[in-house]
């Protein structure tokens, strides 16, 4: 059996009904949770948008150092920090469970899972680049900017059941209880720089994957052309899998992505269907209600990121705020 997750707040709750709802349509033999940073009995949602999936509290899953990593970590950096926690859950909890993939919530998956699925009867860790080629223009995102974030994009990855997977998981978890911040300076940019290791550490069950149709995002647009046919899209002549709308939002609605400014829909025409098909699914899903929604675990910051940045490098003020402006 396969479980696919997702992990967010309830302010992000449109995005994940809507990757539930792709994964219903396209791989219904596939379970979908939805692992929540927040707290349902904090919150009174109306009852027509409790969503039609199970939503599995992060206070439920026995992270014994949930209350140190609440402390330490913002939101963003806790929805980021407690993805391990959740494959360990799973695997040590439901044993009729084989494969468990993890998708942000900002994904659709348009396709069967299968060749993934077959990947993981072969390999216990399946892993996506952000990129497949060079950048040979100067927009943002460029290659640099990859090696600074990582070059692997953890929006999405995929673990079967094994031995190896379970070393990875511990080895991971263990990672995530401090050291997953965002501090560049550190070489930290939340889970994604712990896994350039995995294929070194965990080789022998570790696939890249470079399939064209596979996380598809605006890092990756430039090697990556849309078509459909027969109703079916299309990535580079190749079946779309699931595309990733990474820095998408129905607040600026003509923008790709928030992170970018390589691709527009003036000048990539082919991924126009994909961004209409996604907003009116957002809509759908009561974006606009959901979004106004405070998470529980959101604090007032202890300490800003340049401060972070400060103590690590014990560089002069004014020369720190040169470097995180």
């Amino acid at each position: 059996m396969t479980l696919a997750f997702t992990i967010c707040s309830i302010n992000y709750l449109a995005q994940a009904q809507t990757l539930g709802q792709s994964l219903q349509r396209t791989n219904p033999d596939v379970e979908f949770v939805i692992g929540l940073v927040d707290r349902l009995d904090k919150v009174n949602l109306d009852a027509d948008k409790i969503p039609p999936f199970q939503l599995l509290e992060i206070d439920k899953i026995n992270i014994n150092c949930l209350d140190e990593m609440c402390e330490h970590y913002d939101i963003t950096e806790l929805n980021t920090a407690v993805k391990p926690f959740y494959f360990d859950y799973f695997f040590k909890n439901r044993p009729d469970i084989k494969n468990v993939i993890y998708f942000d919530p900002d994904i659709i998956v348009f396709d069967d899972l299968k060749p993934l699925k077959d990947n993981l009867e072969k390999h216990s860790i399946v892993l996506t680049p952000h990129i497949t080629s060079p950048i040979t223009d100067k927009f943002d995102t460029r290659e640099i900017d990859h090696l600074n974030t990582g070059l692997y994009n953890l929006g999405f990855v995929a673990v079967g059941r094994s031995e190896q997977s379970y070393l990875m998981t511990d080895w991971w978890m263990e990672r995530l209880k401090k050291d997953c911040v965002i501090d560049l300076c550190n070489g930290l940019f939340v889970d994604q720089h712990w896994m350039i290791f995995v294929p070194i550490f965990f080789k022998e069950v570790t696939l890249v994957d470079k399939y064209a149709g596979y996380n598809v995002a605006y890092w990756n647009l430039h090697e990556r052309k849309v078509t459909v046919n027969q109703g079916k899209y299309f990535i580079n002549d190749v079946p779309l899998i699931f595309f990733h709308y990474s820095g998408y939002g129905l607040n600026k609605p003509t923008e790709v992505s928030k992170y970018q400014n390589r691709s527009s829909f003036e000048n990539r025409p082919d991924i126009v269907p994909l961004f209409e098909y996604y907003a009116q699914q957002l809509k759908d899903n009561f974006n606009d209600y959901y979004i106004k929604i405070p998470c529980f675990y959101i604090k007032p910051a202890k300490i800003k990121r340049y401060l972070r940045v400060r103590k690590a490098l014990k560089y002069p003020f004014k020369k720190i705020l040169q470097f995180v402006a």
